[in-house]
């Protein structure tokens, strides 16, 4: 499995991806808002876009769908209950479904609810997994639910679904939100050293070629991820009394995403 992470550099701080099949040529087009680039950068390397997948149906993700079909005529792929909000589906897909590629990728469907209620991460089945996960996960921060979601969903999705990936799980997200993300973290953890180092680390980061996080790193600064850390949880207590000294995961989880709108 070949993945291209690709840059839109707009204003919303897209990734776009392409994944492709080594033997075939044959690719995927994940979320390719930005097509003149995702088209240049198929035909650079000699690529085919046989698949267009939307994770979810907000417009930053599907506007380049019809340029992409008109140029290649690639088959068009999302979650089952999006139809009607995604223009021209060819396929509704939902938890546990693959979509291959070519011959030799197979990429796994999760039905990942929260950011909105029609989501789909992608997990590869490959030596060294990868998770396309849109606007759900985002590296050290998690997916808003202002625009059809909601954060109880998201919750039970990073609960029952992110954390019991293998810690060498690839992140590849829908946008570069991380140094937001991990000034968000420090203000709710500021002894949180590892989120330092990778502020301090990743402050002038290129996202033309941006860091590929794990799951496993995740855990060591995504705050979403940290819900009964003694930190997280001393510092809501005292900001929140009202929460007591001892709130449960969920508790903790809804107020940190809560507090991560206005932050």
């Amino acid at each position: 499995m070949i993945v291209e992470q690709i840059w839109t550099g707009n204003a919303y701080r897209n990734f776009n991806y392409l994944i492709a099949c080594p033997e075939s040529g044959d690719a995927l087009a994940i979320d390719p808002l930005d097509y003149e680039k995702c088209l240049a950068v198929a035909a650079d390397r000699g690529w085919t876009i046989t698949q267009v997948l939307n994770t979810h149906e907000h417009g930053d993700h599907t506007g380049g769908n019809k340029a992409v079909v008109a140029a290649t005529g690639a088959k068009v792929i999302a979650h089952e209950n999006a139809r009607g909000r995604i223009p021209n589906m060819d396929r509704g897909v939902g938890a546990g479904d693959v979509i291959k590629v070519g011959k030799t990728v197979d990429l796994e469907c999760l039905d990942t609810p929260g950011h909105t209620m029609s989501h789909i991460c992608l997990l590869s089945r490959t030596d060294q997994p990868g998770l396309f996960s849109g606007d759900t996960l985002f590296n050290a921060g998690a997916g808003n639910c202002h625009n059809g979601g909601h954060p109880d969903e998201l919750f039970d999705t990073f609960e029952q679904q992110l954390e019991i990936l293998g810690d060498d799980t690839q992140v590849y997200p829908g946008h570069d939100y991380l140094l937001n993300n991990l000034a968000f973290t420090l203000d709710r953890e500021p002894d949180n050293t590892v989120a330092a180092k990778m502020m301090n680390d990743y402050k002038d980061q290129d996202p033309r070629h941006a860091l590929v996080t794990t799951l496993g790193q995740e855990k060591e600064f995504n705050t979403f991820f940290r819900l009964q850390h003694p930190s997280v949880v001393a510092k809501l207590a005292a900001d929140f009394p009202g929460m007591g000294d001892s709130p449960n995961a969920r508790a903790v989880f809804l107020k940190l995403r809560e507090l991560r709108n206005s932050w």
